[in-house]
């Protein structure tokens, strides 16, 4: 077996070029969709329950859901998990600070 030499794996120049011609046209192609509007859904947590109990809900009535305090809540975008975060207050206004990016398949 011969030796192998790194400088064999190196990008050429022309690939390099290659490159960064492709992700300026990848940034540009993207600046055709920056006002599309998604949905974004900040989930608390989840509750289930019989119609019976639903309907027997009443003003004051308490849903206890399936999040402990403190729990990371689930942060959506066009009905697709993205992120996890925690609740905070901005301005007297309720946010979400992302803790945790969700990658494709980490869903579970």
């Amino acid at each position: 077996m011969s030796d192998l030499k790194l400088d064999e794996f190196a990008p050429t120049p022309h690939a390099m070029d290659n490159a960064t011609d492709n992700t300026e046209r990848s940034a540009a192609d993207l600046a055709a969709i920056y006002d599309v509007p998604v949905n974004i859904q900040a989930v608390l947590g989840r509750a289930h329950m019989e119609v019976a109990a639903l309907l027997r809900l009443s003003r004051g009535s308490v849903i206890e859901l399936d999040r402990k305090v403190g729990e990371a809540i689930d942060i959506y975008v066009n009905n697709r998990l993205v992120a996890r975060g925690e609740v905070v207050v901005v301005d007297e206004r309720l946010g979400v600070t992302m803790t945790e990016i969700i990658k494709d398949g980490d869903s579970a």
